[in-house]
């Protein structure tokens, strides 16, 4: 099926038929994540069953689940350590508008250090400094229930509906580590080579190392094939 022009932009190699998966998938993961959650009573009643971070990790999870960004410990730890880093970002700070500041930068950091890098941490933070009062009250509990528990049943589901949809999640390389050494050798990549194309670009890429590294050689072996036909 030729890739339809509305999605090529969104993202390198997205489809129709995965990116319509998506959807489905996100919307019963959303849905089935509050059921479940509804099954555990919050020590709070103005706190929300679910809260918003969590749409943003489901489009994650399910729209992209070979991103670093959207493997399972990566949703989980990232929510969780952010929501910590801020509510002690709020338990510090008076002013509201710092401690905003210093919970998505801690939350950064936490994420860092723990090797969960997730965007929607940065919001889980912010939400445990601008949040209600029954939020505030939480505290640290607020990080394990609803936050964690929110995270825990997303990736669950995700993992789920990824298996009988035939996607990898938590995300596999696409190849066996031989064949990957295969294609390479044939490209004539060393992974040194790929490592210091990376250093030079001073960015970072939303994109396994192992994915990057089979990518490349793949496309090494195209332009191979087509410089040997003669065209262009």
């Amino acid at each position: 099926m030729k890739q339809a022009s509305l999605f090529r932009p969104i993202l390198a190699g997205a489809e129709l038929l995965p990116r319509l998966l998506a959807i489905v998938g996100a919307a019963i993961g959303i849905a089935l994540t509050i059921v479940v959650c509804a099954q555990f009573p919050l020590a709070h009643a103005d706190v929300p069953m679910i809260v918003a971070p969590v749409g943003a990790s489901a489009v994650l999870a399910f729209a992209v689940p070979s991103s670093p960004l959207a493997q399972p410990w990566s949703v989980v730890g990232g929510n969780v350590l952010s929501t910590i880093a801020g509510v002690t970002a709020a338990w510090l700070i008076p002013d509201p508008t710092m401690a905003a500041g210093a919970a998505v930068g801690g939350a950064i950091l936490m994420m860092t250090l723990g090797r969960c890098l997730h965007p929607p941490g940065g919001a889980a933070a912010l939400t445990a400094v601008i949040g209600s009062h029954g939020i505030h009250e939480m505290g640290y509990l607020f990080a394990f229930a609803p936050v964690g528990l929110n995270s825990i049943a997303l990736v669950s589901l995700a993992m789920f509906f990824h298996r009988i949809t035939g996607h990898s999640y938590p995300h596999q390389p696409v190849a066996p580590p031989k064949q990957v050494d295969e294609v390479r050798e044939a490209a004539g990549f060393h992974l040194e080579d790929i490592d210091k194309a990376l250093a030079d670009m001073h960015e970072s890429f939303d994109i396994a190392r192992e994915d990057l590294d089979l990518l490349l050689s793949q496309a090494e072996l195209h332009a191979m094939k087509r410089r040997a036909s003669g065209v262009g």
